[in-house]
């Protein structure tokens, strides 16, 4: 109700009390309360203005009492008065009495301002500063109106010298005011609702940053969480950056100890700059690995997957031309992921107030807190270093990360914060060029963080020249490559990651170092190095140009490889003890080629192999046969010598068998573990002495060069230089004026197949002098004949 009485036109004075001071006014006056300031519903106040007009006493707060204008103001029904006293008490002697009558008021009073007129009527106004309080208390009021901007809020009535209390407190919102506990407006769509609360402040409630209104004022869990490039924006708009290559936890959340979300992070085209490289969903002990090239694994089985969703242990797997879809739902709480290749995004959707941990959720934490070594390589956290790219135009990539400020991306701004990847996009491209589509990553990345909040940015691919498509989609690189583009904006292929071409470029090599065994060699090439120089793989083969470049379809190495069965056109040569195979890597010549562009590639590599160490050793015919076991260099082999009574090599010469002198005798000399197609054992000379020695005397000489002794005709020599053995035989004999034993000593040597290692003899003894390439040193072996 509005009051109706004019205000006589009163003199005024300006009046100042301290605390604890007493003052008579005969004037309407402007009182200093400041310190003792008065919250009066929701509004606090400095000064009284005091009126003393016949029939009415006003007390305001804001201005001196006038009907047109309304005011905060105390108007007292009395017979007037002559003067007023005022005073200030910092104690609270009428506590008990307030709290008393009004029961709302908790916390102790903090000061009293008290204004007396003519000792007939009083007003004690008291305050807590802490809880923005007031309360009045009348004494000998009969009526008094508690006006808000001219509004009678409440009316007090008492009867001669008795007491009644108000309470000042409320709250004002659009000029209006509302007592505590109050609900000024709700919107049930939107959550939003506005109370003035039991203290008397005014309370905005709407659902949390990480949620939105469900309806019927319910609030659930809608967070996204974006992964582009080295930078995570987490659900809560803050930024962080990754330095090295490890593996970090994105997502994980007490309620689902069995499942979470990784990140790895790999360095491309400079070694000190990380990008997300892939991202796994570990779901109750199996491994969703989302891959470059919309790859997908389960554990370590590629899957096949289109763009109807597919379930995966729980998890609805699918593909477009935009990237890779995972979804599942885990108690209440809905997990998408989103993967392209270049950008992961996690959308959260489930119950209000559910945690989120990981690098997506509690940016307080540390990132070592959140590495996880057990998924990373050894070396992930080494730091590099190199030079800046004095091609990049700084100016120019900020102008383009800004992009995010501006129409249509303006639409979201209110809704994605869009300085975090405002500051991802020029954080990178100021160090790192602006190829791969690297230039668009940020845009696409904050455009589709703003699909997930309904705004559809019509027209930005348009404005920006960018594409929606995933890049390098259903390209796969091995690990040590990335996709990239050949030209800017042109076809892409896969690239060799910086670290590790730096290990071939350092020693200006293409490839890994000649594997040399026993029967092959061979070597690899790194299929990107390749690339990067423009060399075709298809184009090289080896001396031979039939042998060609196997290339491993995971890992794109190529490998180049001879064996004893395909040479290749390997050369063989000799170098005093040592035998060398060498090939060469070259680019195919063909006659329709008028022109070329590029030079020929010759890249040699060989493999040298040596003769196994010397062994002698001396034995008799009791022993039936010899064997020597001999490893040197890539070589393990068995020599056997043995002597047979029988030209099929049958009967083989015992202890106990007893040989006539004149018998013809047969030898075999025989090896185990060499490869025939790669050697052949070539028996140089056989002779025999009548002491152990091989080298005293008397000396008889069986096979002189590789023949027959010309001397002897009972001596013959069959296979030999054939194969990896061979045999020879003889008639027995005795040395003259000696009975005592026969000792029979044979030097062989090992010869490569490639040459010709069969002697070639004169006609009548089979004996010439032929050319010799052996391995390093000769082989000794002997037997005992005892008489």
């Amino acid at each position: 109700m509005k009051s109706v009485f004019q205000p006589a036109a009163l003199p005024l004075s300006c009046v100042s009390v301290s605390s604890g001071a007493q003052r008579f006014i005969t004037e309407s006056s402007v009182v200093n309360i400041s310190s003792c300031p008065i919250t009066y519903y929701g509004q606090q106040y400095e000064q009284l203005y005091v009126n003393m007009t016949s029939g009415y006493l006003t007390i305001c707060f804001n201005g001196f009492f006038s009907p047109e204008t309304g005011g905060d103001c105390l108007v007292q029904r009395s017979r007037g008065a002559q003067r007023f006293e005022f005073f200030i008490n910092p104690g609270n002697s009428l506590d008990y009495g307030a709290r008393e009558n009004l029961p709302t008021i908790q916390n102790s009073l903090q000061c009293t301002v008290a204004i007396g007129f003519d000792s007939i009527v009083s007003v004690v106004v008291y305050h807590t500063v802490k809880c923005d309080w007031s309360l009045i208390v009348f004494v000998s009021v009969q009526v008094c109106d508690v006006q808000v901007g001219g509004t009678t809020v409440k009316r007090v009535n008492t009867t001669s010298y008795t007491q009644a209390f108000a309470d000042l407190s409320g709250c004002r919102d659009s000029g209006e005011m509302y007592p505590p506990g109050t609900v000024i407006s709700s919107d049930p769509e939107t959550c939003l609702s506005l109370t003035c609360n039991e203290t008397a402040v005014l309370h905005t409630s709407s659902c949390g940053p990480l949620e939105r209104c469900q309806g019927n004022n319910i609030c659930v869990l809608d967070a996204t969480c974006t992964v582009t490039g080295p930078t995570i924006v987490d659900v809560r708009g803050q930024m962080n950056s990754i330095q090295d290559r490890c593996a970090y936890s994105l997502f994980s959340t007490p309620s689902l100890p069995d499942f979470q979300i990784l990140g790895y992070f790999k360095d491309q085209r400079r070694t000190d700059v990380s990008f997300v490289d892939s991202v796994t969903l570990r779901v109750d002990g199996h491994d969703i690995h989302l891959e470059q090239g919309g790859r997908v694994q389960l554990d370590d089985s590629t899957l096949t997957l289109s763009s109807s969703p597919q379930p995966v242990h729980g998890v609805q797997l699918s593909k477009d031309q935009t990237g890779v879809t995972a979804k599942l739902s885990l108690s209440n709480l809905t997990i998408s992921v989103f993967f392209d290749g270049d950008t992961a995004q996690i959308r959260l959707e489930g119950p209000a107030g559910s945690s989120v941990e990981g690098l997506c959720g509690n940016s307080s934490r540390s990132l070592s807190d959140l590495r996880l070594s057990e998924y990373s390589s050894t070396s992930c956290e080494m730091q590099y270093r190199e030079p800046a790219d004095s091609t990049i135009n700084c100016t120019s990539v900020t102008e383009r990360c800004n992009l995010l400020k501006e129409a249509p991306f303006s639409s979201c701004n209110s809704d994605i914060d869009p300085e975090p990847y405002i500051t991802a996009c020029t954080n990178t491209l100021c160090k790192y060029p602006a190829v791969d589509g690297l230039d668009c990553q940020f845009l696409k990345a904050y455009a589709r963080a703003c699909s997930l909040h309904n705004h559809t940015l019509d027209g930005w691919t348009s404005k920006t020249g960018c594409s929606s498509e995933a890049f390098c989609q259903d390209r796969t690189c091995s690990d040590h490559e990335f996709c990239g583009e050949k030209t800017v904006g042109g076809d892409t292929r896969c690239f060799c990651r910086a670290i590790f071409a730096s290990k071939y470029q350092a020693n200006n090599s293409l490839g890994d170092p000649t594997v040399c065994k026993e029967n092959s060699a061979s070597l690899t090439l790194v299929g990107c190095l390749l690339e990067d120089k423009d060399i075709d793989y298809s184009a090289l083969h080896l001396n031979d140009p039939t042998c060609r470049g196997q290339v491993d379809e995971l890992t794109h190495m190529v490998t180049f490889s001879f064996n004893s069965s395909n040479s290749c056109g390997t050369e063989v040569t000799t170098n005093n003890s040592q035998v060398i195979y060498k090939n060469t890597i070259m680019t195919q010549n063909s006659s329709s080629d008028i022109i070329t562009r590029h030079d020929q590639i010759y890249i040699d590599f060989s493999c040298i192999q040596t003769q196994p160490d010397i062994k002698t050793e001396t034995f008799r015919i009791r022993d039936s046969s010899v064997i020597q076991h001999i490893t040197s260099g890539v070589w393990d082999y068995t020599l056997t010598m043995q002597s047979f009574t029988s030209a099929g090599r049958t009967q083989a010469v015992d202890f106990s068998t007893e040989v006539q002198l004149d018998q013809k005798i047969w030898v075999e000399l025989k090896t185990d573990g060499l490869d025939g197609d790669v050697v052949i054992v070539v028996t140089d000379s056989c002779w025999a002495t009548g002491q152990a020695s091989p080298d005293s005397t008397p000396r008889y000489d069986l096979i002189i060069n590789g023949c027959a002794n010309p001397a002897d005709q009972t001596v013959q020599v069959e296979d030999n230089g054939l194969g990896t053995s061979n045999y020879f035989s003889f008639n027995m004999f005795q040395f003259t004026g000696s009975s005592g034993d026969v000792y029979l000593h044979c030097k062989l040597h090992l010869c490569p197949k490639q040459n010709n290692c069969v002697p070639t003899c004169p006609a009548a003894a089979h004996r010439r002098r032929y050319a010799r390439s052996r391995y390093e040193g000769e082989a000794f072996i002997s037997m005992a004949w005892t008489h």
